[in-house]
């Protein structure tokens, strides 16, 4: 016999932790929705995202470097399925609901622009002001409106955790009332929305420096001084003498990933302990997030995250193309502004409730790099 969604939903009560979400206590849906008879909702959610137009869209956006310019190089959605199994491992050593840790992580870059944060910080100059971009608000809008592919709502309608899992709200997450219980405020999101959050952080400073380094745009020479690449890289050469090149940098960033999981784990596992958490929100009640490095490992990641602005992100052959993306980005938007009618009938069709200069910025952020690029040609460079 299939195992059925409540057979599910209560050995989470059993295998997770008191502290997690779980799904049987969800505050649900915007607009309700029969359960499934074999998924829980979260499942659901997961398949709703990696099913969306935004999702597929991602594999041909940037990340560091601009999409095509290297068959190894990391894009927007490899960034996402690595963030995504990151997240399940740090989800699975807490004890914490690892699926709806990963659907957050899936979610987490939907709503990115192309060219990376060079795109994002151009479309948030040009919606000066109209209400500026900012690329987790639009994760939201996308999988709150803009996806349309049920008859009966705009948008994929998740549940409410993954949504607060994309908020990133610095004032506070509220949720909606439900069932017998009353609309609450809290300070934190839930620990598998802080989990994903920083799997994110773990993941593209690993393999922005692991492609910096594939690409030849920093030298490990660079690296000498950084604590986190000098210790894993001792780790490496004590305990595998006779590997070299590319697949010694290969299992240095490796370790480097591992380090800092077991870093997080350990550390959080201490906070989880000192606060008596015993309930999912309990961990929202709190003021400040449960998940997080040691004190060391934090110095550490900003030592690593200073690096890597200075030499990678800055780089002239990274900053160049993005920079160039930047400018096809205003010179497509104002040209839409001019005349709308050249973003297709269905985006248009939301000017009078979003307002002119947001739809247009929807309809941008959504694009693709080799998309724009070739609507920039068509519609611009070739006339």
């Amino acid at each position: 016999m299939p195992v059925n969604r409540q057979q599910i939903e209560e050995n989470e009560s059993s295998a997770l932790a008191p502290f997690a979400q779980f799904t049987a206590k969800s505050a649900g849906r915007r607009h309700q929705e029969p359960d499934h008879p074999y998924r829980t909702a979260y499942q659901r959610d997961r398949a709703r995202i990696i099913h969306s137009k935004a999702f597929r869209r991602l594999e041909y956006k940037t990340q560091v470097f601009l999409n095509g310019t290297g068959d190894h190089l990391r894009t927007r959605l490899t960034h996402t399925i690595e963030v995504a199994s990151v997240s399940r491992t740090i989800a699975c050593a807490l004890g914490a609901n690892e699926d709806l840790a990963e659907t957050i992580a899936l979610a987490h870059d939907l709503g990115h622009s192309p060219f990376g944060h060079t795109g994002e910080e151009k479309l948030n100059e040009l919606m000066t002001d109209h209400g500026g971009f900012e690329h987790n608000i639009q994760s939201l809008r996308v999988v709150e409106l803009l996806e349309s592919v049920y008859p009966d709502f705009d948008g994929l309608n998740l549940s409410y955790e993954v949504l607060e899992g994309l908020r990133k709200h610095e004032s506070g997450y509220t949720r909606p009332a439900h069932g017998d219980t009353p609309e609450e405020n809290f300070p934190c999101p839930s620990i598998e929305a802080q989990i994903a959050n920083i799997a994110d952080e773990i993941t593209y400073y690993s393999h922005d420096l692991d492609d910096g380094l594939d690409h030849a745009l920093i030298e490990e020479k660079q690296l000498t001084d950084i604590i986190l690449w000098k210790k894993c890289a001792e780790f490496v050469d004590s305990h595998y003498t006779g590997i070299e090149g590319k697949r010694r940098r290969a299992y240095i960033v490796r370790t480097l990933i591992d380090h800092q999981v077991a870093d997080l784990v350990a550390a959080t596992s201490r906070r989880i302990e000192q606060s008596g958490v015993c309930h999912a929100d309990q961990v929202r009640q709190l003021d400040d997030h449960l998940v997080g490095y040691s004190d060391t490992l934090r110095d550490a990641n900003r030592q690593l995250r200073k690096f890597l602005y200075q030499n990678l992100y800055y780089h002239e052959n990274v900053a160049t193309p993005n920079a160039n993306g930047g400018r096809v980005i205003s010179e497509m938007f104002n040209l839409y502004a001019v005349d709308p009618g050249l973003i297709g009938e269905q985006s248009a069709s939301r000017i009078h409730s979003q307002g002119l200069h947001r739809t247009i910025c929807d309809y941008i952020s959504g694009m693709t790099d080799r998309y724009i690029l070739k609507e920039h040609e068509r519609l611009i460079t070739s006339h």
